[in-house]
């Protein structure tokens, strides 16, 4: 059974930082991408930042490039999402996803993702 449990959401203050996790379980070894997405009250899931599984290759929204910084931690199954200067805007929730069907023509597709995790609150106050 694959699993994907997040973390590390909150409120914070805009200029402020957060880093998100993401824990999977199951046959973590079929996966070759992980993303995270967020969906803002009223808007559609959008994407933010996807990894290749096994590599450092990463991909970010035009929205976060130079804020956000996505990692994993391969011993502990895990990715982070490194969130600083966060702005108003950024408030979300924000989910973890995975899959072994993304291909680099398509990471920031959430169509591409049938592994998704329940979401972190994300709040960011002016």
């Amino acid at each position: 059974q694959v699993q994907l449990v997040e973390s590390g959401g909150g409120l914070v203050q805009a200029g402020g930082s957060l880093r998100l996790a993401c824990a999977a379980s199951g046959r973590t070894d079929r996966w070759n991408f992980m993303g995270w997405f967020r969906q803002a009250p009223g808007k559609e899931r959008e994407f933010v930042a996807a990894i290749r599984w096994g590599s450092s290759v990463t991909y970010y929204a035009d929205s976060v490039k130079g804020r956000f910084t996505m990692s994993r931690d391969d011993a502990k199954n895990t990715v982070y999402l490194q969130m600083n200067n966060l702005k108003p805007e950024d408030t979300a929730v924000y989910y973890c996803a995975a899959d072994q069907s993304v291909t680099s023509n398509n990471p920031t597709r959430t169509y591409a993702y049938n592994y998704w995790g329940q979401g972190t609150q994300v709040t960011v106050s002016s």
